[in-house]
């Protein structure tokens, strides 16, 4: 009697060849190093020219209204006349109304401040950008960020010399000026200061 006998295929190389696979794809996988930062965002919004406000103090519709703020920061209401609103928060801005209020109000007057009309927060990019310009927002945004919104950058940027420049009010009615160096690639690679850094209102990104 022949015995018949049926090749069976050699696994054993191909289940290597399959498992070197596996592993240079893990590998790939793993290499990648995850960068974590935290970065300071304002505490509270401030208010600037153009917001508008809903101004409520209880149980007076006289003095209640909505008003703008003004170019020069102010804004005008009835008995107190101007009030210094940008710059400061909602709430703090209602202690100040309040305080005014007190020295024409039998009682002591309760308000409220909302933001009916958020205008105020705008910042630009300026430079070797696809579209430089003034970008008006209604939330805050990161360097990245505003570095999007203005297409990225042209082929002559150089991003490893951006510059954010602040202005800034320092309490004798003048303006402050500060310029902020930023590395593209270390913003990029989540290493180096400032970082990421949030946009404060008015801020400009320069790209040479």
């Amino acid at each position: 009697m022949r015995v018949m006998q049926f090749a069976t295929p050699n696994i054993f190389p191909a289940f290597l060849f399959l498992l070197g696979i596996g592993l240079v794809t893990l590998s790939g996988c793993t290499s990648g190093t995850i960068v974590e930062r935290e970065y300071a965002t304002p505490s509270g919004f401030l208010l600037g020219p153009e917001d508008v406000l809903d101004i409520t103090v209880w149980k007076n519709q006289d003095l209640s209204r909505s008003v703008a703020i003004r170019p020069d920061g102010l804004i005008s209401l009835p008995i107190i006349g101007d009030v210094q609103a940008a710059g400061v928060t909602a709430d703090a801005l209602a202690q100040r109304i309040a305080e005014r209020l007190k020295q024409f109000v039998a009682s002591s007057p309760a308000v409220s401040v909302s933001v009916k009309d958020l205008n105020s927060y705008s910042v630009f990019v300026l430079g070797e950008v696809a579209k430089p310009g003034k970008y008006q927002l209604k939330s805050y945004v990161t360097i990245l960020q505003a570095i999007s919104m203005a297409g990225g950058f042209t082929e002559y940027a150089k991003r490893n010399k951006l510059q954010v420049v602040r202005t800034r009010p320092n309490g004798d009615h003048k303006l402050h000026e500060m310029h902020i160096p930023v590395r593209y690639d270390d913003v990029v690679a989540g290493k180096g200061e400032p970082g990421n850094l949030v946009l404060l209102s008015g801020d400009t990104v320069v790209v040479p």
